[in-house]
């Protein structure tokens, strides 16, 4: 036992005898519940920046001491576990809000851009074989979809 000079307990050794007795006393949904209290109070008495800063110094630091692989591994994991847990309509909403996105946040020329880069890369990859280019199903499809947007 840690004491100080006139022969009481540190405050660390307080602490860590009540968290072992507390320990002993209490169950998981015990920790469950007060871990939501807390959360719910922090929750109350910060921000959205404050999340964001968080959220940003713990991606920094997670980044400085993670390689390239532990990203692939941790995205593979986490991929195949929702592949596991989704059917084929959770993907299909996620495609269409990611489209409806990405719409309303680009113009015709970058759909135009995308679907030239698109085809030159399936005539850099193999030759025509009478099918409609790449390239022009993206252009013809960003036409379309510009078509759209305008209301015609």
């Amino acid at each position: 036992m840690a004491n100080n000079n006139n022969g009481k307990m540190s405050r660390e050794e307080a602490g860590r005898l009540g968290g072992e007795a507390t320990a002993n006393n209490h169950d998981k949904e015990f920790y469950q519940e007060i871990g939501r209290k807390g959360g719910e109070a922090t929750a109350e008495s910060h921000d959205k920046e404050f999340y964001q800063e968080i959220g940003k110094k713990g991606g920094e630091a997670t980044a400085e001491s993670h390689d390239k692989e532990f990203y692939q591994e941790i995205g593979q994991k986490g991929g195949e576990a929702t592949a596991e847990s989704h059917g084929r309509e959770f993907y299909e909403e996620i495609g269409r809000k990611g489209g409806e996105a990405t719409s309303d946040s680009h113009d015709r020329e970058f759909y135009q851009e995308i679907g030239q880069k698109g085809g030159q890369a399936r005539n850099d990859s193999d030759g025509n074989d009478g099918k409609m280019s790449r390239e022009e199903a993206g252009r013809k499809g960003g036409e379309a979809r510009a078509r759209q947007r305008r209301g015609e």
